[in-house]
């Protein structure tokens, strides 16, 4: 083979007669000068590559920590859910008991009263604590007076004073309007103002407004000051035990009262007893002069101590008390010269004055009194319509107060027995 042999190129395949060829023959020169029997030309090579298919992104694995602190959020976030609901049902129940269960009880504690400013601003820096007595003093009691008259409970009204400390308020303010009632309730009112006087070094003013008879006069006698509004009226240091009756010649009685009913020639009503002088305050006997003596013994020891605390605590004598004041009323102006007050002082100057007695400056000074319970009290049986340690006045019904019923009790009171007992 030549040089020029080798370098030749090899011929190509013969097209002819491929076997992909099949039967199609080549087109003729008609057919080729036809250019709509042409086939469309082909599409010229890209000269840009096709981009690469994205890598398929596999999503970040969530560590550990954040997988168990979310599972344990909501794990907590739904027990949290589920104990405040219990804890509302536990609550709700407990207050429907303790309503059903104790109604009232949340107004039968002196630390349960609820206070408001009644005199100056409500921001002054400097309180004056008031505690009314006002209506019949009487030694205990409920929501409702047992008369026809606003009481005033001695032992719950002592009460709230023993719960009062020094820093509670820089003076005790008694406002006084009362025709006075049982001796243990007034006395009750005196001795917690001395305690009060004794336990804080603050001191205790008494404020008449109205009346401050007998058991009031007893149980403000105490006080550093007593001023008194104008028109006011004050004294009547004495004592009462009944009242009796004796129905003598009756010839008719109904059911006890003397009135209509069955006549006769002589009525006779007795008791069995044993004891001499049991029956005492029977009405269709006369009193013995021995129980006169004896029951006359009994108010008389209890006028002495009454007698001797005003004398003490008001610097007047005893004999003076018991020859000159007697139990007589005294109006407001006569009541200073006796020295049974102090001054007579409008509300606004009493007030002011008060506040200067307790070492403070009335300009800023606010002096607050009980009120009513709020919606918390409420809520838990406390009763709305009125306040601690007092009682409203009957509307209905017999009146069953000691005051009205015991005719063998020694009260210290001045009031009309018919106003307050009903007739």
């Amino acid at each position: 083979m030549s040089e020029s042999d080798s370098t030749r190129p090899a011929p190509g395949p013969d097209r002819s007669s491929s076997p992909d060829s099949g039967d199609v023959s080549a087109p003729s020169g008609a057919e080729l000068d036809d250019p709509a029997l042409l086939p469309p030309p082909a599409a010229p090579p890209s000269s840009e590559h096709p981009a690469p298919p994205a890598p398929y992104a596999k999503e970040p694995r969530r560590s550990g920590f954040k997988k168990g602190f979310g599972a344990g959020l909501g794990a907590a976030l739904g027990v949290g859910v589920v104990l405040c609901a219990l804890s509302l049902l536990s609550a709700l129940s407990l207050v429907v008991m303790l309503v059903i269960i104790r109604p009232g009880e949340a107004n039968t504690s002196a630390s349960t009263t609820a206070t408001t400013t009644v005199w100056g601003d409500a921001g002054a820096s400097h309180t004056l604590r008031a505690i009314e007595v006002s209506g019949a003093i009487e030694t205990t009691g409920g929501s409702t007076s047992s008369l026809y008259t606003s009481a005033t409970y001695g032992y719950d009204v002592a009460d709230v004073i023993d719960d009062l400390e020094a820093d509670d308020a820089d003076g005790l303010l008694l406002l006084m309007d009362t025709p006075g009632g049982t001796i243990p309730g007034a006395r009750a009112i005196a001795q917690a103002a001395e305690r009060y006087r004794d336990r804080t070094g603050h001191p205790v003013i008494a404020y008449v407004t109205g009346m401050a008879a007998s058991g009031g006069m007893y149980a403000m006698a105490g006080a550093d000051h007593i001023y008194a509004d104008q028109g006011t009226m004050i004294g009547s240091i004495g004592v009462i035990m009944g009242p009796f009756a004796h129905y003598s010649g009756v010839t008719q009685i109904d059911n006890g009262i003397l009135s209509g009913g069955v006549s006769a020639d002589s009525i006779e009503q007795f008791y069995l007893t044993q004891g001499t002088g049991k029956d005492f305050g029977n009405a269709f006997r006369e009193m013995t002069d021995e129980e006169r003596a004896v029951y006359t013994s009994d108010i008389a020891r209890e006028y002495d101590v009454f007698v001797q605390w005003v004398a003490d605590e008001r610097g007047i004598s005893t004999e003076t008390i018991r020859n000159e004041l007697g139990a007589y009323l005294y109006d407001a102006q006569t009541a200073v010269d006796k020295n049974l007050a102090d001054a007579v002082m409008g509300r606004d100057e009493a007030f002011r004055q008060a506040a200067t007695d307790s070492g403070v400056d009335p300009g800023d000074t606010r002096i607050i009194a009980d009120t009513t319970p709020g919606a918390l009290s409420r809520l838990f049986g406390a009763d709305s319509s009125r306040i601690f340690g007092h009682g409203a006045p009957m509307t209905n019904g017999t009146a069953t107060s000691e005051l009205c019923t015991s005719a063998t009790t020694v009260f210290a009171w001045s009031a009309n027995p018919v106003q307050a007992c009903g007739s």
